[in-house]
């Protein structure tokens, strides 16, 4: 979990390079990306986390509706637990501005952390679970799966942050800072389910559920603000289709 966690946080790294040598990205592209990553979580929450959610749930001894239920539980309860740390974790979002409480006492710089963390935190605990339910095809998909995305995304998140003003180095430090959350998601999530078995199913529906609570509150919204659909939405297909 930990290997895998790194490679996700080493991708989020590289894509941030090419900042410190060009500053040109369109929205258009910016958009088209943020779809891509977009579509590469929901492939990744529905093949690699809910189903074999409740696969783990059926070879437990739970029936087809127990196990549907205890995986649209965990779901349920993974977005409720991203929408409480979104409120009260004070951060800043590249478009829509600034959330949380105690914003105003802090500086942007770490509103922005806090914001990329938010987003993190579901990959890396997803990459963990993965890993911690036996099942290292599963892990290591997941977790070149969201490599993959993370480069374009750390791309993103170091352009934005040098359109907000800051300097191409601080950009490229932040983005890359910013994938040091899923190495410690991955093993935290990891840790969990090992000590606990019958917490697998729990544990795949709950990253399912944090993933896709980001991916409709955060990326698509953040995808669409600025008129370029289309190439957000074909960047989604993309996405899902290669996940």
């Amino acid at each position: 979990a930990l290997m895998g966690g790194l490679v996700a946080a080493l991708a989020t790294a590289l894509g941030t390079v090419p900042v410190m040598f060009s500053q040109n990205l369109s929205e258009r592209a910016q958009d088209t990306m943020f779809g891509f990553g977009a579509g590469v979580m929901l492939s990744a929450c529905a093949f690699s986390l809910v189903i074999p959610g409740i696969h783990a749930a059926r070879a437990g001894g739970a029936g087809p509706w127990q196990a549907g239920g205890v995986v649209g539980a965990s779901i349920l309860l993974g977005g409720l637990v991203l929408l409480a740390m979104e409120r009260l974790l004070p951060h800043e979002h590249f478009i829509k501005g600034v959330e949380g409480q105690l914003s105003r006492t802090l500086r942007r710089t770490w509103l922005f952390v806090f914001a990329i963390a938010l987003h993190n935190l579901p990959e890396g605990l997803a990459i963990g679970v993965g890993y911690a339910g036996n099942d290292v095809a599963r892990g290591t998909a997941l977790a070149i799966g969201i490599a993959i995305q993370d480069i374009p995304e750390g791309l993103v998140v170091a352009v934005a942050l040098l359109s907000a003003g800051y300097s191409r180095a601080v950009s490229v430090l932040l983005g890359m800072a910013s994938g040091l959350i899923e190495p410690i998601a991955a093993v935290f999530g990891a840790a969990v389910v090992v000590w606990s078995a019958p917490v697998l199913p729990w544990g795949l529906g709950f990253a399912a559920g944090a993933m896709l609570f980001v991916v409709s509150h955060e990326i698509i919204p953040e995808s669409h603000r600025q008129g370029h659909e289309a190439y957000a939405t074909a960047g989604l297909l993309v996405g899902f289709v290669l996940m």
